[in-house]
Formats: C-alpha cells, sequence, structure tokens
C-alpha cells in the first residue's frame, strides 16, 4: 500500500510538473514573462508559476538527503562500508550495490514509520481532507519521535546546552534544529562502535596472517593478498551478511 501511494505520488508530481513546464513554454511562446510577481490588495505577493516550478525543484533537491539523514540510513550505511573495508575486498560491492542495500535495509527498519505516516499523513492528504501543511508537519512529528528515541540522551544534552534552550516538556517541543544534528551525531558514533566490533577479527586474522609470513622469511609477499581469503572463508562461513544486517537491524528502536 505504501508503495502504491509512493509510486502514484511520483506520478501526479512528474505529470504536474510536464503541464507546469508545457505552459511555461507556451507563456514564453506568445511573449510573456518568465517571472512575475502580483502584489493582492494586502499587501502580500504572489509569484508566478514558474518561480514556484524553480522552487520546487530546489527543494526537491534537497529533500532527499535531508530525508535519508532523518531515518536509519545513515548508521547502516557507514557500518556497511567499514564492514567492506575489513574485509579488503576494495570495491567489493560497488558503491551502488552498497547504496542499495543500505536502502532496502533501510525502508525494512523504517516500515512501521512508514505505514504510520501513510495512515496519519499521507493517506488524508491524497483523500484531500488536510492541507499540505498539516500532513507535513504530522510527518515531521513522526519522524522526530523516532530520532528521539534513537538518539543519545547525552548528545541530545549537549546540543540543547549549545543552544541554550530547555528543558523541555516532551520530545515533541524539541526543535528539529537540535534533533536533526543531535541524531546524526549519535548515529555516527553508534556505527564507528559497530564497525570497531567487526574489523576486530579480520584485524586479527591479518596480524595472524602476517606473523606467519615473517616467520617463513616471505616478506616480499602482501599479507592482504593471503588473508583476503581466509576473511571471506571465515564471514561465509558465519553467514557474516546475514548476521550483520540482522544485528544491525536490531539496533534500532521502533514504537
Amino acid at each position: 500500500m505504501i508503495v502504491r501511494s509512493l509510486f502514484i505520488t511520483i506520478i501526479v508530481v512528474t505529470l504536474s510538473l510536464m503541464a507546469s513546464s508545457s505552459m511555461a513554454q507556451d507563456g514564453n511562446i506568445l511573449g510573456l514573462p518568465a517571472l512575475t510577481s502580483t502584489i493582492s490588495e494586502s499587501g502580500g505577493a504572489t509569484y508566478s508559476l514558474s518561480l514556484q516550478i524553480l522552487v520546487l525543484m530546489t527543494v526537491l533537491t534537497v529533500v532527499p538527503s535531508i530525508v535519508l539523514g532523518m531515518t536509519a540510513f545513515t548508521r547502516i550505511i557507514i557500518v556497511l562500508s567499514i564492514l567492506r573495508q575489513a574485509l579488503g575486498t576494495q570495491q567489493t560491492p560497488p558503491n551502488q550495490v552498497l547504496i542499495a542495500i543500505a536502502l532496502f535495509i533501510t525502508f525494512y527498519v523504517m516500515s512501521p514509520i512508514f505505514q504510520i505516516i501513510y495512515d496519519t499523513a499521507l493517506n488524508p492528504y491524497l483523500e484531500g481532507t488536510v492541507t499540505p501543511q498539516v500532513a507535513l508537519a504530522a510527518a515531521t512529528d513522526i519522524l522526530k519521535e523516532f530520532m528521539v528515541v534513537n538518539t543519545r540522551e547525552d548528545t541530545m544534552n549537549m546540543f540543547v546546552e549549545m543552544a541554550g534552550e530547555g528543558p523541555f516538556e516532551d520530545t515533541q517541543a524539541i526543535p528539529l534544529s537540535i534533533v536533526l544534528p543531535s541524531f546524526i551525531t549519535s548515529e555516527l558514533k553508534t556505527a564507528f562502535e559497530i564497525g570497531f566490533l567487526i574489523f576486530l577479527p579480520f584485524l586479527v586474522i591479518d596480524i595472524v596472517i602476517a606473523s606467519i609470513l615473517m616467520s617463513l622469511g616471505m616478506m616480499m609477499l602482501s599479507p592482504m593478498l593471503i588473508s583476503l581469503p581466509f576473511k571471506l572463508l571465515l564471514f561465509v562461513l558465519v553467514d557474516g551478511w546475514a548476521m550483520t544486517i540482522a544485528s544491525l537491524s536490531s539496533t534500532f528502536i521502533v514504537r
């Protein structure tokens, strides 16, 4: 249901942009200016459709980064990148595959949150029962609650003290200007802690292989070249991908 609604929303936005573009082109052919503004009697300014499209396209370039920063994507992609480096497989899996894996795991972890957003914000907006501002505020509050729950308390307190605000009555009273940096900083710390624990067994294998090669006098042979098959074998034997993804998914608090 969520995927279908998102697909419908993308189609509607695309058709709207295509229709707006054709209208703007027709306006240019007729010699009308691309940027116009009208001053109302109350003193407010109403901008032309071309400027609205420009603002919309600018916002669309920033929104994906903001949305990804408000979800589980940051922690997942960092841990997977550290895992790839620990294995020593260079660009395997490639960046595109790694990002795709992180996106799919993020969708799995965030699916309960997305379902709540669909029920309380997106579906009422598509049915026309609420305004875009109300739907956006409801979706933001749901994501804010997820971020606050998964943010370290000491990190949150640090940013609250730096901003000189608080105390707050509840989590919804905390502004996004504090929640967003707190959540990102907390995710970075958690991701590197998990990455350190993942890196340790592979580091032990590298040290053992390097010691064996030095004792045999094979100092010209790269230890990384010899240890790579053993690390891959260990990772496959313990079902490393399933273990890493399952453990990583369980670190998030979703309620």
